[in-house]
């Protein structure tokens, strides 16, 4: 999230006279996108052409919306300019094993959605991981020699996939989760999904959440899961976003926060 296209109340209210927009506030975080939040509902403009995106982010969310999945709704759209519910609930200051298995009830029953969802979208294929590679080669050696072998990386398509719940994707009401962007999503492998996950939310590897998440899981999943798959796929998801930090924010910091999961 961030702000790339400032607007003022006024032209928001004058965007979407049917709706009751009374405050205006800019987000901070993100380089891609314009989002502000409003009192009800989250005003987006998307920055890149991403037509076909948005249209599969409105299938996805509402064949989720039909599961009972708290996700949102876009109620509207002006011009480039998209209005989404806003979902209730905030981000726990300390996780806590219900967290964990609501995020597991919340991916199994997404991924048993989404398998029925081919898009020929698929998820690695947007970050171009060899071309990423050599242009980190000359400024940050050192790192490219540790994620060199994400050139070789693949995955199965199991469904479409968020590939990006990570806790400031998320909120929560008590034990129930919301998730949300999901447009940068696409076909890719449900292991790599839940992987990618569990690095924001078990940033300190407890075997506990692990466990628990995969029994929550597995309980309901369209695929089993076991502990050797997710460990694998959890190295590579965190070599693969220390890659896209080095890359897209120069940001060897983070990068070396993941670098424990390598």
């Amino acid at each position: 999230m961030g702000v790339k296209t400032t607007i003022t109340l006024l032209e928001a209210q004058k965007l979407f006279p049917s709706f009751k927009i009374v405050s205006l506030q800019a987000t901070t975080d993100g380089v891609m996108d314009t989002t502000y939040i409003l009192d009800n509902y989250v005003l987006k403009k998307y920055e890149r052409d991403i037509q076909q995106k948005i249209q599969t982010d409105k299938k996805v969310l509402a064949l989720l919306q039909r599961a009972a999945l708290n996700v949102p709704t876009c109620v509207a759209q002006n011009k480039e300019w998209y209005l989404y519910e806003k979902l209730q609930g905030e981000m726990p200051k300390t996780l806590k094993l219900f967290h964990i298995q609501s995020l597991a009830r919340f991916m199994s029953q997404m991924h048993k959605q989404t398998k029925k969802i081919q898009t020929k979208h698929l998820f690695l294929k947007n970050y171009e991981i060899s071309e990423l590679l050599k242009e980190i080669k000359q400024s940050h050696f050192f790192y490219f020699k540790k994620l060199h072998s994400l050139s070789n990386y693949s995955h199965p398509n199991d469904g479409f996939i968020h590939g990006d719940i990570f806790q400031d994707n998320t909120l929560f009401k008590k034990d129930k989760i919301a998730v949300f962007d999901f447009i940068d999503g696409g076909d890719g492998s449900f292991v790599f999904d839940i992987a990618v996950a569990l690095l924001s939310f078990n940033p300190h590897n407890k075997k506990t959440f692990q466990t628990q998440f995969l029994k929550t899981y597995n309980q309901n999943a369209p695929y089993k899961i076991s502990q050797k798959q997710l460990h694998q796929e959890i190295s590579n998801a965190a070599k693969f976003y220390s890659l896209l930090r080095i890359h897209t924010h120069n940001n060897t910091h983070k990068a070396k926060l993941l670098s424990s999961f390598w």
